[in-house]
């Protein structure tokens, strides 16, 4: 793999709740040099729309690349196009059924089958609860394929301050699951980071939010 197949991520965007996942994701890819491929449902919209006061328009600045969910043609869908890997952030129970059986309808889950044919890393921000015994199923099989399955769990060792600092943390440990160090996070056994903060209570750090940018 070359150096910059060794910096390609593709960012995926599911309906779930959480939408903030993906986005900060992308602001912290996007600030450390990383390429990244961006494909996005139209329920993700919706749910961005409903979450946050980010327009569509902003967010897809910020992605190297963006595709079309109904683009089964583009490069992610190929696996001879070389990436990292793949984070799908949130990942909505919809989304990991049919990564999980195969059995895919958008341009996001055939780049998620993809990933998982050429044994590349594919992370699932998960976001559902309680779970019924479909669900864990679903899981089990991903896990079992070699996808890891990550839910957003909030860390309270860290003494997490503000969803800010929670969202960080969340994304500063997937990115760890590709050998991608941004800093972000309150290490088990290290001193408390710097705790300075802005004007509106965000914590300093790698990345300058979406929201906050002129």
């Amino acid at each position: 793999m070359s150096v910059s197949d060794r910096r390609r991520m593709i960012v995926g965007i599911s309906g779930a709740s959480g939408v903030i996942y993906g986005i900060r994701t992308l602001e912290v890819l996007q600030q450390l040099g990383y390429e990244t491929h961006l494909v996005m449902t139209k329920s993700a919209q919706i749910t961005m729309a409903h979450e946050t006061n980010i327009k569509v328009a902003a967010l897809v600045k910020i992605a190297s690349v963006v595709h079309r969910i109904d683009d089964i043609g583009a490069s992610i869908s190929s696996g001879s196009f070389k990436t990292m890997g793949m984070i799908v952030a949130p990942c909505s129970i919809r989304t990991l059924s049919e990564i999980a059986t195969g059995v895919t309808s958008t341009l996001l889950t055939r780049a998620a089958d993809v990933v998982l044919k050429e044994r590349r890393r594919l992370v699932l921000l998960t976001r559902e609860t309680p779970l019924h015994l479909g669900h864990l199923r679903s899981m089990t099989q991903l896990a079992e394929m070699g996808a890891v399955v990550m839910p957003p769990v909030p860390a309270f060792y860290a003494k997490l301050e503000t969803i800010d600092d929670m969202v960080n943390h969340t994304v500063g440990r997937a990115l760890d699951l590709f050998d991608i160090d941004c800093k972000l996070i309150k290490r088990w056994g290290e001193p408390d980071h710097d705790d300075s903060r802005d004007d509106a209570g965000t914590r300093q750090g790698v990345i300058t939010p979406i929201s906050a940018r002129s």
